[in-house]
C-alpha cells in the first residue's frame, strides 16, 4: 500500500507542478493583460483532484487518521480554482485579478498541504 500511496503522491506533485508552472509561465504576460488558462492548468487541478481524493481513500484503508477539516479546506480550494480555470479556460485573455487569484489559491493550498500539521 505504501508503494501505491507514494506513486499517488507524485502524480498529486505533478498535477501542483502542472498548475503553477502554467501560472508561472505567464506572468509576464499576466502583467501585460494577455494571461489566458492553458490546457496545462486545467488538466493539473483536474490530476490534483483525482489524486487527492485517491490519497485520502487509501491513506483511509491503510488504517489512518485524517484530518477531515484540511482536507475540507483543500477542497473548497481546490474547487475554486477549478471553477475559474474551467469557466475562463476558452477566454482570449483572463483579468490580472482573476489569474493572480488562481496562482495565489494554488499557493495558499501547497502551504496549507505542507504547514497544516
Amino acid at each position: 500500500m505504501d508503494v501505491l500511496i507514494n506513486v499517488f503522491v507524485g502524480l498529486h506533485i505533478i498535477g501542483i507542478a502542472s498548475l503553477l508552472g502554467g501560472f508561472l509561465t505567464q506572468m509576464k504576460a499576466m502583467g501585460a493583460g494577455t494571461a489566458r488558462f492553458t490546457p496545462a492548468m486545467l488538466h493539473g487541478a483536474l490530476t490534483m483532484l483525482v489524486t487527492g481524493v485517491a490519497l485520502v481513500g487509501f491513506h483511509q484503508i491503510d488504517g489512518g487518521t485524517m484530518n477531515n477539516v484540511k482536507v475540507g479546506v483543500k477542497l473548497a480550494v481546490l474547487f475554486v480554482i477549478l471553477a475559474l480555470v474551467y469557466v475562463k479556460r476558452d477566454e482570449e485573455s483572463v483579468p490580472k485579478g482573476l489569474f493572480g487569484a488562481v496562482g495565489g489559491l494554488t499557493l495558499l493550498n501547497v502551504f496549507i498541504a505542507v504547514l497544516w500539521t
